[in-house]
């Protein structure tokens, strides 16, 4: 909601404060205002001037010689402007102003003729493009011919007004409108209020004998007014009504839409006009739309509608969609004589379903959706005829023709100030709670310290004791509320197991050189299948849609990190980033029935996707891509970090490379997976070649344990000894290092594969495999006799468990 304080005064005096005080005022009460933007930055000595002749510069065929009146004096102005115009009344800067920017205005001669001054632009004036009417966004600005030559420009464009952006919430609706902010402002600076009249003058012809209203749908219209203007004179809008839609960001059109836009603005209620000798009958039926049926709205889009949409028709066929946007067929044009004014009240649910459906969403479905006042509806239509009376020389015939069904009760609330102050550890008398109702306009009935305020239709978010208490403490101030230290017995606050182990994987794969990335939680058709670890897989997940999805894009909830992951990756990619290392630590949601009639189940992983070059040293001319052991390694880091045996498993994953993908386990148990994208899927995803890790971090959290465990430093040396083995090309090499590790325990500290070989001299499906070995006693030197001891066991077992053979 934009709010133009210049308006807002007309209903409250705000005093000296300024706009962004005013602004913290109010968002301190509970509505945040997001931005305080100025109309134009100031002026001065710019004023109303009259062209009284405008000839061609005599030295140049894009300029223009005019004489312009001031009211003190007759000046000779030099304009290049296309639209300048004997008798036209602009805006003129004299000699000596200041425009916006610190530009000062001079006597200056062009091609050899004096210029006293400047006929000014809406633009050179300072006022922002939004802000500029289309007809005037070339060229210079032309005043209606009722100002007054001489007078500052200032107040008839608006210049000294200031544009509040309220960001509203739903409950606030009343918000919605110039007098239900008024109402707020004025509780705040406890002020008067002056609303508007409505007093129209109305005559001797009664309105029921041009039109007839039914209501069918009386659940979804309670209230349906039709008023009847006759001898309209459509034009351009006065210089106010202009200046006032603009800074709430609104395009003026002619006098009667402008003053229904003006109205729907002030009282928060939505009107329509209707080009009454266009209806092709004296009836207004609103009903249920038929399926099928169509209706051009004003946009020229053709709308197909269903039993679901509330439609207002002439008895025959549909005028308008109830509450979003008019027809084309009916819609005010210059030659409108009679107008036909709808006020309305419609229910919010007929008005979102009608606007989900056709994607049509106007200011006036914005404030039936949220709620609107049953007490305004009549009294904005009388407002509007008013205005069309003043404004388009409009003659209001007698009596509004209604359907009224409508419950305009006010909610009755109970409230003990003894409560209060429990709710909100305060003192607050009951003197200070009648202040703050008599602040909002709210009726109430005191007896000592229990009262029964009635809430205003105005204000439907308030219904029970707690929307009251609020209230209490908006107006009272948050920053008066005291705040106390908590009492009783302290205790340190600390984290939890899980907590402190989530923060140690986030701190590692950090140090590793990854960055934490959060995608949504939600993901398209396309990407609900992909990636999905094989232990989720045999669970035969289902997916979960959501029955309201925002987009097609995200739809389901997500049942593996990675589609997300790929898609920042692919985006990056996109714009010339090439190493990219991501990770992120969150939920995925697995449901295993058919037909979800139950929440489905969170589950804990940590995914990583790496794509570029992991290493680069330029001067050595050194470089190394990402590939599956840069991803293995940051896995065996991980869990050696959290002092976890891991190990890996060749697996074949849908959607990864065949030959370089793995399954990762703790203990035998099928944890996640790494390895690379498969070429297909990085294809199609715009992607160069990427590898991927996903980890179950609910299985790696129930085998961790959080106790403090340490090794001592060794005070002995260690003795390094190697071995290769010749064996087939078969048997994984990780085996047969864990065997080495069990048959040396405990001597033998440490295990590593420094080589592998396949060629000549090996043999046809042999491969050479060379393992360091780490010899290290923690109470004394080992001998060689030892060492050799444990070396002989090994090569003994090894020939004898896998067929293989030490390489001479």
């Amino acid at each position: 909601m934009l709010v133009s304080l210049n308006w807002l005064k007309n209903y409250v005096d705000i005093g000296e404060i300024s706009p962004e005080q005013l602004a913290e005022k109010v968002t301190k009460s509970g509505i945040e205002v997001e931005s305080v933007e100025y109309i134009a930055e100031k002026s001065e000595n710019v004023v109303v001037g009259y062209v009284q002749s405008c000839e061609k510069h005599p030295n140049a065929d894009k300029l223009n010689l005019c004489q312009v009146d001031t009211g003190e004096e007759t000046l000779q102005i030099i304009c290049g402007a296309p639209n300048i115009a004997q008798g036209q009344k602009v805006a003129v800067a004299k000699p000596g102003a200041v425009l916006p920017g610190d530009f000062k205005i001079k006597k200056v001669k062009l091609r050899g003729v004096e210029s006293n001054g400047m006929i000014c632009s809406l633009q050179e004036l300072g006022i922002e493009e939004k802000y500029v009417p289309k007809e005037f966004a070339e060229g210079i600005f032309v005043f209606p011919e009722d100002v007054t030559v001489g007078e500052s420009v200032e107040p008839l464009l608006n210049l000294n007004d200031a544009v509040l952006e309220f960001e509203l919430t739903p409950n606030r609706a009343d918000c919605l409108s110039m007098l239900g902010v008024a109402y707020e402002v004025a509780a705040l600076l406890d002020q008067p209020l002056q609303l508007p009249s409505e007093e129209v003058e109305v005559t001797d012809e009664d309105a029921a004998d041009y039109i007839k209203v039914e209501v069918e749908a009386k659940d979804l219209n309670p209230y349906y007014g039709a008023f009847v203007i006759k001898d309209i004179q459509v034009k351009d809008s006065p210089l106010w009504i202009k200046n006032h839609l603009i800074a709430a960001g609104i395009r003026p059109i002619n006098n009667v839409v402008d003053i229904t836009n003006f109205v729907m603005l002030e009282y928060g209620q939505p009107l329509h006009a209707f080009d009454y000798d266009r209806l092709q009958s004296e009836s207004i039926v609103v009903r249920r739309a038929k399926d099928g049926e169509t209706l051009v709205t004003l946009d020229e889009q053709k709308r197909t509608l269903s039993e679901e949409h509330l439609v207002i028709t002439d008895g025959n066929k549909p005028v308008a969609l109830a509450g979003v946007m008019g027809g084309l067929d009916t819609e005010v044009h210059e030659q409108t004589k009679t107008v036909l004014l709808e006020a309305a009240y419609f229910e919010s649910s007929a008005v979102r379903k009608a606007v989900k459906d056709t994607g049509l969403r106007s200011e006036s479905s914005t404030r039936f959706e949220k709620g609107i006042d049953p007490n305004r509806v009549r009294e904005a239509g009388q407002r509007a005829c008013q205005l069309l009376t003043q404004y388009a020389g409009g003659k209001v015939l007698a009596n509004v023709v209604e359907f009224d069904q409508i419950d305009r009760t006010e909610k009755k609330i109970k409230l003990v100030t003894s409560e209060v102050n429990k709710r909100l550890g305060t003192e607050i008398t009951a003197e200070d709670i009648a202040d703050i109702f008599r602040k909002l306009r709210f009726h109430f009935e005191q007896d000592l310290e229990e009262f029964i305020v009635y809430a205003p239709t105005r204000r439907g978010d308030i219904t029970i004791f707690e929307d009251l208490l609020e209230e209490i403490a908006r107006v009272y101030g948050y920053d008066n509320l005291p705040f106390t230290l908590p009492e009783g017995e302290a205790h340190a606050g600390a984290l939890t197991e899980t907590q402190q182990l989530k923060r140690d994987v986030k701190r590692y794969l950090q140090s590793a050189g990854l960055m934490e990335t959060i995608t949504y939680s939600l993901t398209s058709s396309a990407k609900i299948s992909q990636l999905i670890s094989p232990e989720i897989q045999t669970l035969d997940p289902q997916a979960v849609a959501l029955s309201m999805p925002m987009s097609e894009d995200h739809k389901y909830l997500r049942l593996s990190l990675l589609p997300e992951l790929l898609s920042t990756i692919s985006y990056n990619q996109a714009r010339n980033q090439a190493d990219l290392f991501y990770f992120e630590l969150g939920k995925i949601f697995v449901s295993q029935e058919k037909m979800i009639t139950s929440q489905p189940s969170e589950q804990l992983r940590v995914s990583g996707a790496l794509s570029g070059k992991w290493m680069e040293h330029p001067w050595q001319q050194e470089k190394k891509e990402v590939d599956f052991y840069v991803v293995k390694g940051i896995m065996e880091g991980l869990f050696d970090y959290l002092k976890l045996p891991v190990s890996f498993k060749k697996g074949t994953i849908p959607q990864m490379h065949p030959g370089r993908s793995a399954v990762i386990l703790i203990n035998g148990k099928e944890v996640g997976f790494i390895g690379q994208v498969h070429p297909s899927l990085q294809k199609e995803s715009g992607l160069k070649d990427t590898y991927v890790f996903d980890v179950n971090m609910e299985e790696v959290i129930a085998e961790h344990s959080a106790v403090p465990s340490y090794s001592q430093i060794p005070k002995y040396p260690s003795i390094s000894r190697d071995i290769a083995f010749i064996m087939d090309k078969q048997i994984p090499a990780g085996d047969v290092k864990q065997t080495i590790v069990e048959l040396g325990a405990p001597l033998v500290k440490q295990v590593d594969i420094f080589d592998v070989y396949q060629g000549e001299n090996i043999g046809e499906n042999k491969k050479s495999v060379a393992y360091s070995l780490v010899y290290q006693h923690p109470d004394k030197t080992l001998t060689d006799e030892e060492v050799e001891e444990s070396y002989t066991n090994i090569l003994h077992h090894v020939n004898e468990k896998y067929d293989a053979y030490v390489r001479s």
